[in-house]
């Protein structure tokens, strides 16, 4: 069975010694489109919009940040212990949604104190942009060769040739279109019923579609982490179990709110 090779360069542009790489276009835009999509959700709703940017920025760093060091501290932590200028390069990839989640919620619970907004509020509406943000960023790993899946004879396997000459799941092509799904799911649920959905539904549902996908993909995905658990979950799958608790615990507490209304 002839397989379709994959052998994209990771440099969209350079110019002498500035490259402009693929990841980080895709990160520009998926940064990008979150903000406007905030902007259309302060407008719907009659917020004050002087507050999205400054809020949007403390979700990006926080994003960002939590990522990158999730990565580091999670999958790879022999590697950056001995190059650790390497840390700073997040546009060579190399980013765990797992600590990007703790480090937004973190950075956003400065930021809502700060700026006097509703914490879950906030958080509600943000993860649906949050979700297109992983699309793009899976989207980056596909052009960069990385985050493979396993060995795989079906019809849609990739041969990732930067890589190896054998075909594997696309597993960074079922993360973002699952990603892709998700954000279209929660953007029709948040716009028929926003003004009647009790805080916390939208962030639970956001923690048990993602984490859920995240921890099924896991089966046919290379293990990321340079040492091994010695058991069969992986670490992708292990950190996913606490946020899918949560998820579900944040829309328990959300139906029984909206039980007493």
């Amino acid at each position: 069975m002839n397989h379709f090779v994959w052998n994209a360069d990771p440099i969209l542009l350079s110019f002498g010694p500035l490259q402009v790489h693929w990841y980080g276009l895709l990160f520009a835009a998926a940064i990008l489109s979150g903000l406007e999509f905030m902007k259309w959700v302060y407008r719907l709703e009659n917020k004050d919009e002087s507050t999205i940017e400054p809020l949007f920025l403390y979700a990006v760093v926080g994003i960002v940040i939590g990522a990158r060091l999730g990565h580091v501290l999670f999958y790879d932590p022999d590697y950056y212990l001995a190059h650790p200028m390497k840390i700073f390069a997040v546009w060579e990839g190399g980013l765990a949604s797992h600590g990007g989640g703790l480090g937004v919620l973190i950075a956003l619970y400065y930021g809502c104190k700060k700026y006097k907004t509703d914490f879950l509020w906030l958080i509600d509406r943000l993860v649906i942009p949050t979700a297109l943000f992983g699309f793009f960023v899976r989207m980056g790993n596909f052009i960069n060769s990385e985050i493979i899946g396993k060995p795989s004879d079906l019809p849609w396997a990739v041969v990732f040739s930067r890589v190896d000459m054998i075909p594997r799941h696309p597993v960074q092509l079922y993360e973002a279109f699952s990603y892709l799904f998700i954000f279209f799911v929660l953007t029709l649920i948040y716009k028929g019923n926003y003004k009647k959905l009790q805080k916390g539904f939208l962030f639970g549902l956001f923690l048990v579609l993602v984490f859920s996908a995240r921890f099924l993909i896991e089966f046919v995905k290379v293990r990321q982490a340079d040492y091994s658990l010695g058991i069969d979950l992986t670490t992708g799958q292990l950190l996913s179990i606490p946020f899918l608790i949560v998820g579900i615990g944040l829309m328990a507490w959300s139906y029984k709110k909206s039980q007493k209304v």
